[in-house]
């Protein structure tokens, strides 16, 4: 059987996924070579947005400067691009997946399966008090989901700089799968029979981030960020282990558990704009509009669910660090606090 792979969505790391998944289709026969990625529509100079990357082969609004294969053909119809693909790599904001899904329903083929690469939870009205991205892929479409995940700042995976991901699967044959659109010599990728663990894992680092940040702003120095990435680490352990008895151990060693918490406390956008509302004094809103150029902010928003969650459940007292981080952010909390109340 052929696979046709199919990306929804295009923004930063969208796009640098893009130029590894277009690559690698070409060096395998049973991959179509053509990738239709997903972008929604915006007008650049006048220009949309999709005609500029099927012309240039850049997406010069989300990743400047770096050249996509010239098979990644942008589309900005959701529908099409996914129609007759057999392989959906999803990677928009987590508070876009339920209206994909939406418009997916009963649109693409039955062969399909899927990859989330999307860091987040959805705060919803279950047992648990929230979902899974990968369970709402599996139960809105009716087909089996993959989670990657991974110390993978966008912008050096499109520079080609070594690093590793995760791959978590439920069938080996989909793990093995996907890891041949997305391994390559500079992004190594490993397989784990974990999707829960790999996705908390990605969701829930994003909160430490921001702790990571506020901690910079606050020029507390290198012994107290360890602290937090130590503290965040265990509730994230915490949190898993309390929801999902069968999330493994291991996990947390790979590059989805500790190296991503890592990368993410020393760089990327939750650290930048944490980093700013210490010493800007401006709402973590505010800076989002200022900073991110259009990219979303998703340490807050999962902190926000998160303490959702844990309100919910009486547990609020069980996870400090995340609770007092989602104070700070929402309620006006001065940011020393998250030394002291920890």
């Amino acid at each position: 059987m052929t696979e046709k792979v199919a990306l929804i969505g295009s923004g930063n790391w969208g796009s640098a996924v893009a130029k590894i998944v277009g690559g690698n289709v070409q060096k395998f026969d049973h991959f179509q070579n053509e990738v239709k990625m997903w972008v929604y529509e915006e007008q650049i100079d006048g220009q949309n947005l999709t005609d500029i990357i099927n012309a240039k082969h850049e997406n010069v609004k989300y990743l400047p400067g770096i050249k996509l294969p010239e098979n990644i053909v942008a589309c900005p119809d959701l529908v099409k691009t996914c129609e007759d693909a057999t392989m959906l790599v999803f990677v928009v904001p987590h508070q876009f997946v339920v209206n994909v899904c939406r418009q997916l329903k009963g649109k693409i083929s039955p062969k399909c399966k899927a990859i989330s690469l999307i860091k987040g939870v959805d705060v919803e009205e279950n047992d648990n008090g929230f979902q899974l991205i990968t369970d709402m892929i599996q139960d809105s479409l009716g087909i089996r989901a993959c989670m990657l995940s991974g110390a993978n700042i966008a912008t050096e995976v499109a520079e080609e700089r070594f690093c590793e991901t995760t791959i978590g699967y439920r069938n080996k044959e989909d793990g093995e799968l996907f890891k041949q659109i997305f391994n390559t010599s500079t992004f190594r990728v490993n397989i784990v029979e974990d999707v829960v663990g790999v996705e908390l894992c990605g969701a829930l680092k994003n909160i430490i981030a921001i702790g990571g940040g506020l901690v910079d702003g606050l020029k507390l120095g290198d012994n107290t960020k360890a602290a937090i990435i130590r503290i965040g680490l265990y509730e994230m352990r915490k949190f898993s282990k309390m929801f999902y008895a069968d999330v493994k151990d291991e996990t947390f060693f790979e590059s989805c558990g500790v190296a991503d918490l890592v990368t993410t406390c020393a760089g990327g956008r939750n650290r930048k704009v944490a980093e700013a509302h210490v010493t800007t004094g401006k709402s973590f809103d505010q800076l989002e509009k200022e900073m991110l150029g259009g990219q979303k902010l998703q340490g807050t928003s999962t902190a926000k669910d998160m303490y959702g969650i844990l309100s919910k459940k009486g547990l609020l007292k069980e996870f400090p660090l995340m609770t007092t981080i989602y104070r700070i952010c929402y309620e006006d909390l001065p940011p020393i606090r998250i030394v002291e109340d920890i």
